[in-house]
């Protein structure tokens, strides 16, 4: 195993072309398209981009690198019942297809934020879009650190070098290519993590023994046991995992822009239901995988635990050091690997970065300067060169996190279940007004802000401790993985034996608790959850206190189609009566019949 730990000529060759490939996507896009210099172009390719390219660009976006890492790592440390998180995907489709999407395209809406403003007012849009702003500066750095983590695991090259070089070149071909670069680069950085995860697969079951192999070290350490208690204290449950998984899909997908961005920027709803189908199958597909990666891993390491031996700090670093054990005598095999977090990262960082820019300068620069098609292109392109080095500089924070899967969950759990609870609010309950939604989300926020920091609190106190499924050293000299390895690595973690202590002190663990219910002791799978249930609970009944107007119709299109069927008639205005976006002064009656084509065709796409 020693020697297999090396990163060879061909392994950085394989690395070196997928950054070339990226970057020289984003210059033609940027140079050599025949592209007008348009908002409309930088930012929805003219709602003129394809089915297929669109589905594999929303699974490459969601497969960060923090999937390819740390989600191995997950079901390696606490068992396999994170794979509920992704057959959650299976509920959040049907949602977002007939219940989401539909509502975005038949208002015309270019940024999902757009939405909440037609709802709910501008200040809405603008608290909602300072979480989003808020919550990407604070995951951007994360997503960027884990590949180059990665990378430095495998080389020994400085990680805060190679961070710099990969944020470079993600920002030049975000900044040039705009949503066409981002979506063609997503196809590219697909194909590779989708060949790199089914070749993990298929080599590190041959080399655990077989699949009857995997399945019976994985079921003799525990890692293969569901667990149905109803506990929110427990890390992984299947509960949690579900209910966790449902939000942060439907939270990421539907309800955060640098997915609908491209979502709205297919030609019709009907091009966007295919796209969401293939997307969503892709996504369980890869995940699965993902997942079920980490139970072959520990298959591989049963008996032989590295982390036991010293040969690697903490379960993220897992990953890399399973790659160079199985595929490290291949050439070209550990660099395709680290391509593919590479993939990943720079996909999710570049839909970030480009749905930031149109954030940044719609929301908050264009109200206050001389709008031009010219300077609005410049001036994003600007902000994504700001938050670029802004990543660099935040991967500083990031080598200092101990498990990277619950800083994020914890991150996005303080606004994303908020924020999903407003558009649902929105689409769902027509009672509910401006006042009623904006308080309920800071009403939410600040309390997920408190249980957050509350927990961490506990963590440092040592009141939550989240030890991992146990493991051993007692078959390495069988496994061939004993000495030369631990000799090997000269930063190598002694193994400290601690002495129980006779009265087991009250600890929530990450599989049971002995202390008094609390609930700043739940599980942060739960997060995004409870920050929808707090919203609901503060909005809903504000909404008898902070009452409409009397005389206040609504549009009809602004609810779900489910719900429109079920609005009181003083309530909504008559199709007569609502004016057609970008249409201006049309006689009544050629208004009335435009929007009466476009409703029955609207119908028509449903129906399909």
């Amino acid at each position: 195993m020693a020697s297999a730990l090396t990163f060879g000529i061909t392994d950085h060759v394989v690395f070196v072309l997928m950054l070339c490939a990226s970057l020289a996507i984003g210059v033609y896009f940027g140079f050599f398209s025949k592209a007008k210099n348009t908002t409309e172009e930088y930012l929805r390719g003219s709602k003129k981009m394809q089915t297929l390219p669109i589905a594999i660009s929303l699974v490459a976006s969601q497969l960060s690198g923090i999937a390819i890492m740390s989600v191995p790592a997950e079901t390696y440390s606490f068992g396999i019942n994170y794979i509920f998180m992704v057959f959650s995907m299976a509920l959040v489709l049907p949602v977002l297809i007939y219940v989401v999407v539909p509502v975005f395209y038949e208002n015309n809406v270019s940024n999902c934020y757009e939405y909440l403003e037609m709802r709910f007012g501008k200040l809405m849009r603008k608290v909602v879009t300072a979480t989003f702003l808020v919550n990407s500066c604070l995951m951007l750095p994360v997503y960027m650190f884990i590949p180059s983590l990665a990378f430095a695991q495998v080389t020994g090259i400085n990680i805060h070098l190679i961070n710099i070089l990969v944020c470079s070149i993600c920002v030049v071909y975000t900044m040039l290519g705009g949503i066409k670069a981002v979506v063609w680069t997503d196809v590219v950085q697909g194909a590779i993590m989708l060949s790199s995860v089914l070749l993990v697969g298929v080599l590190g079951t041959m080399q655990a023994g077989g699949l009857s192999s995997v399945l019976e070290n994985a079921t003799k350490g525990g890692r293969l046991n569901f667990d149905y208690r109803l506990d929110p204290r427990i890390r992984m449950t299947v509960w949690n995992c579900f209910a966790g998984g449902f939000l942060m899909w439907l939270g990421h997908i539907g309800f955060n822009q640098s997915c609908v961005q491209r979502i709205v920027a297919l030609p019709s709803y009907a091009h966007a239901k295919v796209s969401l189908i293939i997307a969503g199958f892709g996504i369980v597909i890869i995940m699965s995988f993902m997942s079920f990666t980490g139970i072959i891993m520990f298959a591989r390491y049963y008996g032989c635990d590295p982390m036991l031996a010293g040969l690697v700090s903490k379960p993220d670093k897992m990953m890399p050091f399973f790659i160079q054990d199985i595929m490290g005598n291949l050439p070209g095999m550990p660099g395709v690997f680290i391509s593919c977090v590479f993939s990943a990262a720079l996909s999710t960082l570049s839909a970030n970065l480009n749905s930031l820019a149109g954030v940044v300068y719609f929301d908050y620069i264009k109200p206050f300067i001389r709008h031009t098609e010219a300077r609005a292109n410049a001036t994003m392109k600007l902000v994504i060169v700001i938050i670029g080095i802004y990543c660099v500089f935040g991967g500083l924070m990031v080598q200092h996190f101990n498990s990277i899967i619950q800083t994020v969950l914890s991150i996005t759990g303080i606004s994303t279940g908020a924020v999903s609870a407003a558009f649902l609010l929105g689409m769902f309950c027509p009672r509910v007004t401006s006042k009623a939604a904006i308080s309920g989300i800071l009403f939410s926020i600040a309390f997920m802000v408190l249980i957050i920091i509350k927990s961490q609190m506990h963590f440092k106190a040592g009141i939550i401790k989240y030890d991992i499924l146990p493991n051993s050293l007692d078959q390495c000299e069988a496994k061939n993985l004993h000495t030369n390895a631990i000799h090997s690595n000269n930063n190598t973690t002694p193994v400290t034996i601690i002495e129980k202590p006779t009265v087991p002190p009250l600890v929530t663990g990450a599989f049971g608790s002995n202390r008094d219910f609390s609930i700043f002791d739940i599980s942060f799978y739960l997060y995004k959850f409870l920050g929808l249930i707090l919203t609901f609970l503060w909005a809903v009944p504000m909404s008898y206190i902070c009452k409409r107007d009397k005389h206040e119709s609504l549009n009809p299109k602004l609810f779900t189609p489910i719900v429109r069927r079920f609005l009181p008639p003083n309530l909504v205005l008559e199709m007569e009566e609502l004016p057609l976006k970008g249409v201006k002064e049309l006689p009544l009656k050629e208004d009335s019949e435009l929007n009466l084509k476009n409703s029955v065709k609207f119908d028509a796409q449903l129906r399909d």
